[in-house]
This record gives C-alpha cells, structure tokens and sequence, in this order.
C-alpha cells in the first residue's frame, strides 16, 4: 500500500481479526497456518491489492486493504478484505470475525516471529495477555511536515473516532463494564495514548528518537501512538479505534479520517494553530470515550466538558463538513453516523447477544453474522 496526495487523498485500511474455532466459536491459534494456506492459493500476477498477514498472536489474522479513492471504494475494499481473510482461516477450521477483543476465556498462543519475542521478553503479561483487534486507517500526505501538521490538529477529534468505533465490552468470559476495553488494555504500553503537539518533523524526529533511545522499544513500529507517521508508507496512521463489527461502519470511518486529515491540512496551510489540549487532559477524554462509547456523554473538543455522544459527533461532522462536501460524501457519512448513533455500536449489539444467556458462543455467532453480512 502506497497512498499518495491528490486533489482527493487516498486512504486504505487495515483490520485486525480475530480467528475462532468454526465449530466452537473460541479462539483458534490458526493464524500463522491460515497466512501460509493464503499465500499458496494467491494466483500470480495482479490481484486485489490486499495483503494477508499475522498478528502478536496466533490467533489474530490482519488484512490490508489497497489504497482507494472513494467511500464506496473503501467500503468494496473492506468487504473483499474480510471475505479473503475468512476463506484463508476456513481453509484450517477457523472464522475470522471482527471483534476488537476476546470474548471467550482461553490463553492466546504467542506468533512464531523474532520482533514479537522480543515484546514478550520485555513486556510480560502485557504481551502474553494482548489478544486485541484494531483499525487502522491511512491517508496519504506530501511529506513529514505535512503529516506532522496534521497530527497536531486531529488529536482532539480521535477520541469521537474512538467511540464511534467501540466494539470491545467483554474480556475473556467477562463484561468489562467499558465499550472499547481494547483502548484500555492498549493503554499499559508505555508508547501507546496521545502524544504532546510537537510543531515540526523535527520535534516529532526527536520525540521518536528519545522513546527508541530509552530502551522502550525495539523499531519505530512499536511506537503505538493514537496517530503516528507510517514507518512504511507516505500516510497518516490513525490507530485509535477499535475493529468495527460492521464493514460498512469502517469504510465511514475510514472517510472521517480522510476528512480530518484534509481539513487539517488545510487549517495548516491557512497557519490556523493546533488546538493546545494539554496530553494528559486528552488521555482523559479517551478514557472516557472508552468507557461508554457511543452510550454516554462524550469530551466536546469545544468546551472540554461532558457533552452528548450525539453532540459531539454532530461537532466532528460540522469540523470536517466542508471537505466531505467538497467529496461528495458529507449526506452518506452524516447518514451513517447517525445510523450508528440510532442503533449502537459492535458494543451494545455484543452485549445484547450476551444478556441472553451469558454464553461467548452467543455473541460470537452473531459477530459472524455482521462481519460477513
């Protein structure tokens, strides 16, 4: 995946799945076998642009989705991506499904990879316990100023994303009293959380070669920051929120990203400032936004207070109207949104299937149905 800037800046996405047991709906550490089966059935020459790769555990399955330019695009692409990974999983008895977090109370299975013993040998339980999917949302940008800029501006909007995104209540059999409990467990990973405004590639450079320098991580990739310049591509990563249940709510997400990345950009061109929001006070709205999600109130960017889930996202949709206007994708977005406002997010359809009778296999079954449908 190689986005680049345009009159409509390309974005792509990448979903981390978690992989289950076909029959019995646990987890299934089928993840580097399924990749192998993948890799072997790919026809030669070019295909979809997708790439299907492994996790931190065995039983996580990550696909990439190529660059697109367009929401309906994104939303084909996501769809082609989960189709890929989940035939790649049935080929060795497994499902991948989109939950953000296990459900079911079983031990992950560590990935056979050098870089990810190495997090298992520094971090302990924190790596032996990380069974947790994300969404990661690219978009291109001409160069580390730009991207530097932008991170300065969207800070203050990941924690809506977050929310919009929630799809993690249960933690190995239990439920965790928070929407997205993946944010918290992120959350003791000493590189992970939001990161101070920084003004400049520079400052971002060294803010980076400090981290690496302490010890604390091995590569630039363990760098977990909410938002980060890609090491690998010319984007924005935005990695704050969880894995959606339904495709079509990470294909809208997607476009919300893309939108903030290029109001920001043009609010940096104008020298509109970064919003000054100390780390630590933002730390605190993504806490909240982890906790109930969509459900309960959120931080208004504006005020710094408790506000309505619903008036805040109306706030982020007025913030970046103008340029989903410009793209022809504002009435499709403010639709979907308002979908996910009206119906809930992965978080309360999980829980709903878990009121029934408190059976893993219950709301497992059901992820199926909306991952795929």
């Amino acid at each position: 995946m190689t986005p680049t800037p345009g009159p409509l800046r390309t974005f792509g996405v990448e979903e981390e799945l978690l992989l289950v047991d076909a029959d019995s709906f646990v987890p299934a550490p089928a993840g580097p076998e399924a990749v192998r089966r993948h890799a072997e059935r790919a026809a030669p020459g070019p295909g979809s642009g997708h790439h299907v790769t492994t996790e931190l555990q065995q039983e996580q399955i990550e696909v990439a989705s190529p660059p697109v330019r367009g929401l309906a695009e994104q939303l084909e692409a996501v769809r082609r991506g989960r189709e890929l990974a989940d035939a790649a999983a049935r080929r060795v008895g497994a499902r991948a499904v989109a939950l953000a977090a296990p459900v079911a109370p079983q031990q992950p299975h560590p990935a056979p990879d050098p870089r990810y013993a190495w997090l298992r040998e520094h971090y302990g339980l924190v790596a032996r316990e990380q069974l947790t999917c994300g969404l990661h949302v690219h978009v291109g940008v001409t160069g580390a100023a730009e991207g530097v800029a932008v991170l300065d501006r969207v800070r203050v909007w990941l924690p809506a994303l977050l929310a919009l995104s929630a799809n993690s209540p249960l933690w190995y059999g239990r439920d965790t009293g928070f929407a997205s409990f993946r944010y918290q467990t992120w959350a003791r990973w000493p590189t992970s959380g939001p990161r101070d405004v920084l003004g400049s590639a520079a400052a971002y450079e060294e803010h980076c070669a400090a981290l690496l320098r302490s010890g604390v991580a091995r590569d630039r990739g363990m760098l977990y920051f909410d938002a980060r310049l890609s090491a690998r591509y010319p984007t924005v990563e935005v990695r704050i929120a969880d894995v959606c249940l339904d495709a079509g709510h990470t294909a809208v997400l997607a476009a919300l990203v893309r939108a903030l990345v290029e109001t920001a950009a043009r609010q940096a061109r104008t020298g509109l400032p970064a919003p000054d929001v100390d780390t630590g006070v933002l730390r605190a709205w993504s806490w909240q936004a982890s906790a109930s999600g969509t459900e309960g109130p959120l931080v208004s960017p504006a005020t710094g207070a408790p506000a309505p889930a619903a008036e805040v996202v109306g706030e982020l949709l007025a913030h970046v109207g103008p340029v989903l206007g410009d793209q022809g994708e504002l009435a499709a977005v403010e639709d979907a949104t308002a979908a996910v406002l009206r119906g809930g997010t992965g978080a309360r359809h999980q829980r709903a299937a878990w009121a029934v009778r408190a059976d893993p296999a219950d709301v497992v079954r059901a992820a199926l149905a909306a991952t795929h449908g």
